[in-house]
């Protein structure tokens, strides 16, 4: 049986993988029939992946499985999806088209997730800004009231 699966490369603890066709019975690091792409999960700008789209299908269709891992990042490139339309016996074009919407729609949503958390951060940054001012005027009257209670005592005093 074949198997669509990650082999580990790169040096300790900075891993990259290679997204390969292998026998199941193979290890994982082994031999292998084909490299189809990579996955680079710790690059600086997140994770970075590159497919041989045309040979995952040819696997696919020849009925490699994929992996777990290898199959979520089949389905975030709209792999599976076109593999699944396909199976079902609708046209190239007609697949293409709705793996382009797909892919689409993913980039909106995943836009207006990081819009999100932006503002969340700078909500919460000005929330902290704002608590960060309420003790420095605390503290300043503090002073002045510290001050006054001296003034008052001094003539006390004498």
């Amino acid at each position: 049986m074949v198997k669509l699966r990650l082999m580990r490369g790169g040096r300790k603890k900075r891993p990259i993988y290679r997204i390969v066709a292998a026998t199941s019975t193979a290890p994982r690091d082994g031999r292998f029939l084909e490299n189809v792409g990579t996955y680079n999960p710790i690059a600086q700008d997140g994770a970075q992946v590159t497919l041989k789209a045309d040979r995952v299908m040819h696997w696919l269709q020849l009925g490699a499985q994929p992996t777990d891992t290898a199959r979520n990042i089949f389905s975030a490139e709209g792999i599976m999806l076109k593999y699944d339309l396909l199976k079902r016996g609708v046209s190239e074009e007609d697949a293409s088209a709705k793996v382009d919407a797909y892919k689409a729609e993913r980039a909106t949503r995943t836009e207006a997730k990081a819009s999100k958390s932006e503002k969340a951060k700078a909500k919460i940054d000005a929330a902290s800004a704002k608590k960060v001012e309420d003790e420095a005027k605390a503290a300043e009257a503090e002073k002045v009231e510290d001050a006054a209670e001296e003034v008052a005592e001094a003539p006390a005093a004498e």
